[in-house]
């Protein structure tokens, strides 16, 4: 099992809006999450920073390959659709990402 975090930030004016999304995630979008072995997803609001946190465990064996099935699922894509003109990526993330993604620098089980 792998951990794997990222950050993004949010539209101001997009708060409400995302979490309404959020509050009810269309259940085919939650049904291809599992899909691709992601288990303890979660993401979090820090507002007044606006910075979306996503944490989530990955169980498979091949993480670019089920990345890519995800990304490549019509469902998905029309989810990414309405999330990510909320989002705003950070001038910081590495080339390819939407997401930055974040190093794991301590863990206690």
């Amino acid at each position: 099992m792998d951990r794997k975090a990222s950050v993004v930030g949010l539209d101001v004016a997009a708060i409400a809006e995302y979490k309404q999304l959020h509050a009810d995630v269309w259940p085919t979008v939650l049904k291809q999450i599992s899909s691709c072995n992601i288990r303890n997803y979660s993401i979090f609001l820090k507002e007044p920073e606006n910075l979306l946190f996503s944490y989530f465990e990955y169980h498979g064996t091949d993480f670019h390959a089920d990345m890519a099935k995800m990304a490549a699922d019509p469902e998905t894509q029309r989810w990414w659709d309405v999330c990510m003109p909320l989002q705003r990526p950070l001038d910081t993330r590495k080339d390819g990402e939407w997401w930055a993604e974040m190093e794991e620098v301590f863990h206690h089980e």
